[in-house]
């Protein structure tokens, strides 16, 4: 028997990179300008969260232009743009048939405004484009004021990153004395 050049299809327990995706994303978002900020466990994992997500979700403005901006990103990643009812939430999801999903909600819980959530977010760098990524500390007050059990469940590695970030953040910051 030869042996594995790599996983079989089904295999589950290979290696997913979402990079590649989020460069797709980056890029559409760009080419339409729609403003919109990357939130939950994508946005915390490309900040250093030891955290996994099969979905994209982002904060918009939901007006007419965004939302025809909304229509023109789904068309050029060649998606559908799905209306999943959930009763608190105005959600717009945009499905393609290899798997991508991507939500773009207009209210977040924990979250008041879409501009302080903007003024407190910043954008990272992803291969040849950038997105516009919420800050932890948001991510963790809107996944504790969802109180969802799959949210619970990753509070506390979000909030040891966060410490964490922090802590790097501050020696970076303090200036270094002679020995």
């Amino acid at each position: 028997m030869a042996p594995a050049t790599g996983p079989a299809i089904g295999d589950y327990t290979r290696v997913v990179d979402a990079t590649l995706f989020l460069v797709e994303i980056g890029r559409a978002l760009e080419q339409t300008r729609l403003d919109a900020i990357l939130i939950g466990n994508a946005a915390a994992a490309l900040q250093g969260a030891p955290v996994t997500t099969v979905d994209f979700d982002f904060m918009f403005r939901k007006t007419a232009r965004n939302m025809a901006k909304l229509k023109t990103l789904a068309a050029a990643i060649h998606g559908s743009i799905l209306r999943p009812y959930y009763p608190a939430a105005d959600l717009y999801r945009v499905m393609r048939d290899d798997g991508l999903q991507i939500d773009f909600m207009a209210t977040i819980h924990g979250i008041r405004s879409f501009e302080g959530l903007r003024a407190r977010s910043e954008v990272i760098e992803i291969g040849d484009t950038s997105v516009r990524v919420a800050a932890l500390a948001d991510i963790i007050r809107s996944k504790e004021a969802a109180r969802r059990p799959r949210d619970r469940a990753v509070l506390d590695v979000l909030k040891a990153a966060l410490e964490e970030r922090t802590r790097q953040e501050k020696e970076t910051r303090r200036p270094r004395t002679r020995e």
